[in-house]
């Protein structure tokens, strides 16, 4: 059985838990690994509105070829991306990811601000529901990342955070199929390509059984599966919820929280019980700050402590590919990782919203 990565479980929701020392494990985490498993009882999203959306996404990759086409995805990183569409990491990748992937921006009164397929269209207020109640947990991770940081005011990150500010959250529905369909894909292949992701937090939520899922270990430097249900989940109604850290909150942090670089493999070392063999579903909640945050430090002596001041931060930093902020908001930060990862829709001159 493969070496799992060592991430953490946490229960945010724990009745009579000590939000500071919740905070506290929450820190410790992201410090690390980047990565940490939310205990998921159902207390912050319920399990039938986690069913409900995988329901929802296998009927919407099952849509005719078509109808997705209509709702391809633009400059406003909505819509539906086809297979090879996205190439998450353009400077090893041989092709493109081997994913389907659909990306819903806001909802206003429960309808969606942009093309959906025909198929979907009676989920519209279920998905808005869904996509809020993401959005209201990350806000909950924001504040105890405050606290554990001990920033000063603690919900420096959940005001910058407003679900009524334009910014680049997005939810996402993917799809990858076996690779018995994919016969052209080689050894050196993988589904999603190695990256980071561009936001602040990202939940990600995944079906027993279902392998790929690999982090770039931060202290060893190699590929370790990330189990769907790690030990001491079995037992649970739903598998945890993983929460990983982005760009964003990294820069922010001067690099004290770690943005770990991840990928989705064909074919790996995987746990017991999990395979690469069958389709992938996964969701995801991308949640950014609003678009015009600038990208400074926070106001945390702690932050400030770890600004490369010594040789230990400084090689943390050097083993941290996004320690170091690039740019001055989100929105800019957000353009510039999308036009790397579809150069050809910007090469093209494609229009976008």
């Amino acid at each position: 059985m493969a070496t799992t990565a060592p991430i953490p479980i946490i229960d945010i929701s724990a009745e009579g838990a000590n939000q500071a020392q919740v905070a506290k494990e929450l820190v410790d985490a992201a410090v690390e690994y980047g990565f940490v498993y939310i205990k998921n009882a159902g207390r912050d999203i319920s399990t039938e509105q986690i069913e409900n959306a995988f329901n929802i996404s296998r009927i919407l990759f099952g849509s005719p070829l078509e109808d997705k086409q209509k709702c391809k995805i633009e400059k406003n990183n909505q819509g539906w991306s086809g297979m090879h569409t996205e190439t998450l990491d353009p400077k090893t990748q041989r092709v493109g990811d081997f994913k389907e992937g659909f990306n819903f921006g806001p909802f206003i009164t429960g309808k969606a601000t942009q093309p959906i397929p025909e198929s979907i269209q009676g989920h519209q207020e279920e998905l808005s529901v869904f996509r809020e109640a993401c959005h209201e947990l990350c806000r909950k991770l924001m504040l105890l990342f405050g606290i554990g940081l001990g920033v000063d005011p603690p919900d420096f990150f959940t005001a910058a955070h407003s679900p009524t500010s334009p910014s680049g959250s997005i939810l996402r529905f993917l799809y990858y199929p076996p690779p018995s369909s994919t016969p052209s894909a080689l050894d050196s292949d993988v589904r999603a390509g190695a990256h980071s992701d561009y936001g602040s937090v990202t939940l990600l939520f995944r079906l027993r059984g279902q392998a790929g899922l690999e982090i770039l270990e931060p202290r060893t430097g190699t590929w370790a599966p990330v189990p769907v249900v790690p030990p001491g989940t079995e037992d649970d109604a739903q598998p945890p919820i993983l929460v990983n850290i982005g760009d964003l909150l990294s820069y922010w942090t001067n690099g004290l929280l770690r943005s770990t670089v991840h990928r989705v493999a064909f074919s790996s070392d995987v746990t017991d019980g999990e395979s690469t063999h069958d389709p992938r579903y996964s969701v995801v909640y991308f949640c950014h700050p609003a678009n015009d945050t600038p990208l400074e430090p926070v106001p945390s002596q702690r932050v400030a402590a770890f600004h490369g001041h010594d040789e230990a931060a400084k090689a943390y930093i050097d083993s941290n590919p996004y320690a170091e902020r690039k740019v001055l908001t989100a929105l800019e930060h957000l353009q510039t990782r999308l036009r790397a990862t579809y150069l050809e829709m910007y090469e093209n001159g494609e229009e976008g919203k």
